[in-house]
């Protein structure tokens, strides 16, 4: 590791294509040294190397060359990393010309399609919570982000179903749908894979209840307000749900569960 004070400098000895280079890793102006250290340390980054020499990695053919990376923020959620903002300098080998390389890492998180069959009609249960980014509020399915780095999607789906709707669910009543997706897609959905990192898992419940319970949930006050989550909990017809909501979680998760009964790959 190489390291100077002007500008915060480490080196990191990189796998690319058939041999080994340098790629320096750099501190941009007003990031001290203890965020530059938490950064290159956090599992984001980490998981970022990782992906880069992957079977399918964008290094591991030997096309693209990585240069440089310019370390541009860190957001801390108490004592992990939570978001993490980089510029990769990376360049397509043969034209000699730059590839697009700006990241925002947040990791992986999942997210749950709930269905509450009553009465002979089937409901979804979703969220309506505010979201800064697009300056709106989205009707969406329950999600979160994985709180560390063991990995746990089941338990991260069952514990923010339970904060964002008051819903206490068995993790082995949880179907993952994203396992059924083929070997090489990692069994994740990216959802916006041109500026971010975010992988998300789906999961599926399915339940019978009466009717007052769906009554009971709609217009429900939920969230952790000491973490400023507002959350309302909505009850929709499930026949309806592809059409009411722009959140790309519902759209994927509809997808992947008409998929998966179709071919059968559903449990009875």
């Amino acid at each position: 590791m190489a390291s100077s004070l002007s500008p915060l400098i480490h080196t990191i000895n990189l796998p690319q294509g058939s041999g080994h280079d340098t790629v320096e890793i750099v501190a941009a102006p007003g990031l001290t040294d203890s965020e530059f250290r938490t950064a290159i340390d956090s599992s984001l980054f980490r998981q970022w190397l990782k992906n880069l020499q992957c079977e399918t990695g964008i290094l591991t053919r030997g096309d693209i060359t990585l240069k440089r990376v310019l370390i541009q923020g860190v957001d801390m959620f108490g004592s992990r990393v939570g978001f993490l903002k980089f510029k990769a300098d990376l360049l397509d080998n043969e034209t000699q010309k730059k590839v697009p390389g700006i990241v925002f890492a947040r990791g992986p998180a999942v997210a749950v399609l709930i269905l509450l069959h009553s009465g002979g009609e089937t409901y979804v249960v979703l969220t309506e919570q505010v979201r800064v980014p697009v300056g709106r509020l989205i009707l969406e399915l329950p999600a979160g982000m994985l709180d560390d780095d063991q990995g746990d999607m089941i338990g991260t789906a069952v514990r923010e179903v339970e904060e964002e709707t008051g819903i206490k669910l068995k993790m082995a009543d949880m179907v993952d749908l994203t396992a059924f997706l083929d070997p090489s897609t990692g069994h994740r959905v990216f959802p916006s894979p041109g500026g971010c990192d975010e992988e998300l898992s789906f999961f599926l419940y399915e339940g019978h209840v009466d009717k007052e319970v769906i009554t009971s949930l709609h217009g429900k006050e939920t969230g952790l307000r000491e973490h400023g989550e507002l959350i309302k909990v909505c009850v929709v017809p499930y026949e309806k749900l592809w059409r009411i909501t722009a959140d790309a979680k519902v759209l994927a998760a509809v997808a992947l569960y008409e998929m998966a009964k179709r071919d059968g790959l559903l449990p009875k």
